[in-house]
């Protein structure tokens, strides 16, 4: 059976949302959030120009959409962290914290979209996208709360702070690698490393 004959079968069987939104996070990687379009994105496909239009009203929706399927990828990689038993809490920390940043240097354009202006400075985000970006980061505020009670974190600060500080700097060093200011990726290990040093250090009983 051809890909187009694939493509068409999905689409009876309810699939053509899942099959555009691989399609999209491709053309994503490949033209950047400026030259992603539903025009594009019918023609990669290679379904009519409105099949799209049937699961996205718009590009907005489409953008909204490839970010949700980001956050729910990502929160995925960290339950899987954060349920390893195989590893000590130290290193579960510096696991949670790498990979945090290699998600973001693995899908830079992926992470922009998350995360930047396109979507969150013009307030332009989907029900949906909010329903699953905030959850992704309460998430984090609580493995922060449970780090703290195992007495991996210092117990003396606000928890929602020092999630907010700890994903500040997760963002702020990928950024850095993302821009390529530090392009060097042993910098950037070390950068991790040091990081997680400082948030683990001042623990109190």
């Amino acid at each position: 059976m051809t890909q187009a004959n694939n493509i068409k079968t999905n689409y009876h069987h309810g699939d053509l949302r899942s099959t555009l939104l691989l399609a999209a996070n491709d053309l994503l990687k490949e033209v950047g959030v400026d030259g992603l379009s539903l025009r594009k994105l019918a023609e990669k496909v290679g379904v009519s120009r409105t099949a799209p239009y049937h699961h996205f009203k718009d590009k907005n929706q489409l953008l909204c959409a490839i970010a949700e399927q980001g956050f729910i990828h990502w929160q995925q990689d960290a339950e899987q962290i954060f349920k390893r038993t195989d590893i000590n809490l130290n290193q579960q920390y510096q696991a949670f914290f790498k990979g945090y940043i290699n998600y973001a240097a693995n899908n830079p354009e992926l992470y922009d979209l998350m995360f930047g202006r396109v979507i969150w400075k013009q307030n332009s985000a989907t029900d949906e996208l909010k329903n699953v970006a905030y959850p992704s980061f309460n998430y984090q505020v609580e493995m922060t709360k449970t780090w703290q009670q195992q007495g991996l974190l210092p117990n003396n600060e606000n928890t929602l702070r020092l999630a907010q500080v700890t994903w500040a700097t997760m963002h702020g060093i990928a950024r850095l690698l993302i821009d390529g200011i530090y392009a060097d990726q042993s910098h950037v290990d070390e950068m991790c490393d040091c990081a997680v040093n400082l948030f683990t250090q001042n623990m109190t009983s």
